[in-house]
């Protein structure tokens, strides 16, 4: 027996109310796969404000898949910058030259090749195929998770594969089959604006009549999770280098390595604690950083979140010798020494990006 009742009267109740409040957002403006697909991949973990600008750069820079499949991935990860978890980026690329090669350029309407390329899940493949092709397929996202919650009073953690399971059923089982992607947008809209994590508008809300929670004044306690991973800390120390070399200034940058945070963008010499120190290992500092350059002292210190980590990071510069000609000191095969007129060239992480623009402008 399914959770929420009345669904006829939910779904006709909730169109009526998103056509009346609903936001002009510009990806609603388009049946186009592709910039559904791009600003669905964009907002999976950023907020639309933030989100509308990014879609808005990357259809300037790419307006068509073929051309994001033909563009250079440092390229795509430089246009990335500041949204974080890059994989986003990454994935973005590599399916879209997948569907180069096996679709023609064009995203298909099938669910399960969607879900097929990388970095599309549940959630994306069924927002492109109903929003771009008004195929019967639910939508269930954090917003919608909390929806459905509240409506049927479910506390079954959403969070587990019963409960992912039993949500999607949920979903299916309300949703408007003949205008899927209004139904979809509607409850997505939603969770958005009125049904909200803290403080939900139940007053505003065009389904309170038929909420179990609603009635039970269970809504902040729903929806339910089982548990949050263990987030650990970890320490990095970096290093700007800088050298004058016949009158031009050099830094030294590397691309970070596959397997650890922020795969495929640029930092500076890095330098992290072994597992017993606290403080920063000078003696491992001497070996990787080339003698003779004055180091400073903490210019810059920032905590990043991760989703399982929280990076501890602090900024040093170290100014190395002028030379009068020649080419710049070499000291780590690893860091590659580029005129400092071209550091704005390669894509960053956020703390670098940030300590650049504190300290180098």
């Amino acid at each position: 027996m399914p959770y929420i009742s009345s669904p006829s009267e939910i779904r006709r109740a909730l169109g009526q109310w998103f056509d009346a409040h609903k936001r002009d957002l510009p990806w609603r403006r388009t049946c186009d796969a592709y910039a559904i697909w791009l600003s669905e991949v964009i907002l999976q973990q950023t907020r639309v404000v933030q989100g509308m600008d990014y879609y808005h750069r990357f259809l300037t820079a790419y307006p068509t898949l073929p051309d994001l499949a033909a563009a250079d991935e440092q390229d795509v990860l430089h246009l990335w910058q500041g949204l974080g978890y890059y994989s986003r980026g990454r994935n973005l690329l590599r399916a879209a030259r997948i569907v180069m090669e096996r679709y023609t350029g064009s995203l298909p309407d099938d669910y399960d090749a969607l879900r097929a390329l990388p970095g599309i899940g549940d959630y994306t493949a069924a927002a492109v195929i109903s929003f771009a092709y008004n195929k019967p397929y639910a939508c269930v996202d954090g917003n919608v998770y909390r929806v459905l919650s509240r409506l049927g009073c479910m506390d079954i953690p959403i969070d587990t594969p019963e409960g992912k399971k039993l949500f999607r059923q949920e979903a299916d089982a309300l949703l408007d089959k003949t205008h899927p992607a209004h139904h979809n947008q509607a409850m997505m809209e939603l969770g958005a604006l009125v049904c909200t994590p803290k403080t939900p508008q139940c007053e505003q809300c065009p389904v309170s009549q038929w909420c179990a929670a609603y009635k039970l004044g269970m809504m902040e306690q729903l929806p339910v999770k089982q548990g949050k991973v263990a987030v650990k800390e970890r320490v990095m120390n970096f290093f700007f280098v800088t050298q004058s070399v016949g009158g031009e200034v050099y830094t030294w940058i590397r691309r970070r390595p596959a397997g650890d945070v922020w795969q495929g963008l640029y930092d500076v010499p890095l330098v992290e604690p072994n597992e017993k120190a606290d403080n920063l290992n000078w003696t491992q500092l001497s070996s990787e950083l080339p003698a003779g350059g004055v180091i400073s002292s903490p210019l810059y210190t920032c905590k990043h979140l991760l989703t399982h980590r929280k990076l501890i990071i602090t900024f040093y510069r170290v100014e190395l010798p002028p030379v009068t000609s020649g080419v710049p000191t070499q000291f780590n095969s690893n860091y590659l020494p580029i005129p400092m007129s071209e550091l704005r060239q390669y894509p960053f992480p956020k703390p670098l990006n940030t300590f650049f623009d504190k300290y180098l402008l």
